[in-house]
């Protein structure tokens, strides 16, 4: 396949990847503690980076230096995913936002260091099953590191449409009732947190990172 071709496919896949459903919960709860469009946008933005990073960071050092993820360490960066979620939603379902939090999310803001530490924890997790894809096809490290960087691209621009299309209806219901952002936040904040107990289960017992002597993990 052309390298043009293998770029272009892989900002599709990046597009395709801010789907997933463990990305969707956590950046939708994060972004339901405010009620403007611009900061919920900005929250997936600064997502999209933090899981760029590590994505990139991670995934280019296998490529460039072969290094194998042991199946607990794999297991632990999942598991890691797994926390991320029930702290942001047993955040929801706790004390209410402060009004800085409802107006904006402004750079620097707990808000935006919320969303780019859990994107950081997603970009880790990920970072292995997107560095096996791109070595799979390409063969050139410079070519599959540019694969990656467009890869995270695709990611941050899909996560960005996600946080947009999640934050107009609410921005909208919210401004014609006023309880409307206390129910999503907390609907959103019992999502993350059912979602996040039942992948920790999932991955802590089901795959075997806790007390099996040998647990099973695919990259993924």
């Amino acid at each position: 396949m052309h390298p043009i071709a293998l770029l272009g496919l892989g900002l599709l896949l990046g597009l395709r990847h801010a789907a997933d459903p463990d990305h969707v919960v956590a950046v939708t709860a994060i972004a339901a503690r405010t009620h403007r469009v611009r900061p919920a946008l900005w929250l997936g933005a600064v997502w999209g980076i933090g899981h760029t990073l590590t994505l990139f960071t991670v995934g280019a050092a296998i490529i460039l230096f072969n290094w194998v993820v042991p199946p607990r360490l794999g297991l632990a960066m999942e598991f890691a995913v797994a926390l991320a979620l029930v702290v942001v939603g047993l955040l929801n379902l706790g004390r209410p936002p402060r009004r800085d939090d409802e107006l904006g999310a402004r750079a620097g803001g707990p808000l935006a260091l919320r969303a780019f530490v859990v994107g950081l924890v997603h970009g880790l997790a990920g970072s292995a099953a997107v560095a096996l894809l791109v070595l799979a096809t390409v063969r050139d490290p410079r070519w599959a590191c540019a694969w990656l960087l467009v890869f995270g691209a695709g990611t941050f621009g899909g996560m960005a449409l996600v946080t947009t299309g999640f934050a107009v209806p609410v921005a909208t219901v919210a401004r014609q009732w006023g309880g409307a952002g206390r129910v999503i936040r907390l609907a959103t904040g019992t999502m993350s947190l059912a979602f996040g107990l039942w992948l920790a289960y999932q991955v802590g017992w089901h795959d075997g990172l806790f007390g099996s002597v040998a647990p099973r993990w695919t990259p993924h």
